[in-house]
């Protein structure tokens, strides 16, 4: 029995999405062609395109399809700054590897960059940000929920701050969009960056919400999307995110109830373990993961055995699959560098049962007993 808790990592297309996508699949025409062909998979693509927008509160030319979350980050990050061409930009010790590697190509062109450390729970609170805040102040970005600890940051009081001063906001919103209510017109975010295969839609495909009045330097240049980012769009993938969006928010509600019950379950079970402990933040989190730390544990060992008892789950970031270095996420909230490669991450999803949590809590008893010895 194999048993999947890697949702944070991606999510599995869902039937009804496939289904959707299937019915559009012969439509092939360029969208940017004016013959019918093209203006067929244009009507495919706009459609989903006000589809997505009304769900997130927000208009459909202010939607930018890109190929990923990570794209959108950085079109967001990079395109304002280059729009702006110098200045300050404030964001967090935690954000995704994406946002961090824009940060650090910001800094190598001239731009400075100020990262706010969390407390032991991972979270950055509001007057941190207006304390960073400088006249040249360009761009504030710090994400919606937390990868790899599901720490919920609260982006709308900082977004409010950041406006006050007159600075544009953006959110790395990709693993909170169909898994906690989010509306951009409901958050005032700037920018916001979404993902589809986090939420049951297909791979290649995310957005970024631009909304009207900012002005960025598309990294692709090209006419598509507006001017922002240029190459020919799937009208397939469009669809496949408009319908899994849909789906993911309409079962909201009882699914996030459901995934809190399993969540809570597992927890108890992960915890009676002597020396094992949560990260992140106790209550102020997604209601699918649970990140804890194994003292006196070694880490590889630990991973390799839950793989082969048959339990999926991650060290870390899926982003960072493969690399040795401990995570970033864990060392700024006052992990040791033995002690964050000692740590799991389990994160539930829409088909995990019951009795996959009480076999994942079983796995990990015997595995954190050959991981000690």
């Amino acid at each position: 029995m194999r048993i999947y808790l890697d949702y944070a990592a991606t999510t599995p297309l869902d039937l009804e999405v496939q289904e959707a996508m299937r019915r559009v699949e012969g439509i092939f025409g360029n969208p940017g062609s004016i013959h019918r062909f093209g203006q067929e998979a244009r009507r495919v693509l706009e459609g989903a395109r006000e589809r997505i927008a009304g769900l997130l509160g927000v208009r459909p030319r202010e939607v930018v399809f890109t190929g990923s979350g990570s794209e959108a980050d950085a079109l967001a990050l990079l395109g304002v700054a280059l729009a702006k061409g110098k200045g300050h930009v404030v964001s967090t010790e935690v954000e995704h590897s994406a946002v961090l590697g824009a940060l650090r190509l910001l800094e190598r062109l001239g731009f400075s960059v100020t990262r706010l450390k969390p407390d032991r729970f991972g979270l950055v609170h509001p007057e941190q940000v207006e304390e960073a805040l400088r006249p040249d102040t360009i761009l504030v970005s710090v994400m919606a929920a937390n990868n790899e600890l599901g720490t919920l940051y609260p982006i709308r009081e900082m977004a409010r701050i950041a406006h006050a001063h007159g600075v544009l906001f953006h959110t790395d919103a990709v693993q909170a969009v169909g898994q906690v209510p989010f509306r951009v017109d409901e958050v005032g975010a700037d920018l916001v960056s979404l993902s589809a295969h986090k939420f049951y839609g297909p791979k290649g495909i995310g957005a970024l919400v631009v909304r009207q009045g900012v002005d960025l330097v598309p990294l692709v240049p090209g006419k598509q999307e507006g001017g922002r980012r240029g190459g020919t769009q799937s009208p397939l993938l469009a669809q496949g995110m408009a319908v899994a969006l849909e789906k993911a928010l309409r079962l909201l509600p009882e699914e996030s109830a459901r995934l809190l019950a399993l969540r809570r379950r597992l927890e108890a079970g992960l915890l009676s373990l002597e020396g094992v402990e949560l990260n992140g933040h106790p209550d102020r989190r997604l209601p699918k993961l649970v990140n804890v730390t194994v003292k006196g544990a070694d880490g590889e060992a630990l991973l390799l055995a839950m793989d082969l008892l048959g339990v999926a789950v991650s060290s870390g970031s899926a982003c960072s699959a493969g690399s040795l270095e401990p995570s970033h996420v864990l060392l700024a909230i006052g992990r040791s560098p033995k002690e964050a490669r000692a740590s799991l991450r389990f994160s539930l999803g829409r088909y995990t049962t019951e009795a996959e949590v009480d076999r994942a809590v079983e796995a990990f008893r015997e595995a954190v007993a050959r991981a000690r010895a």
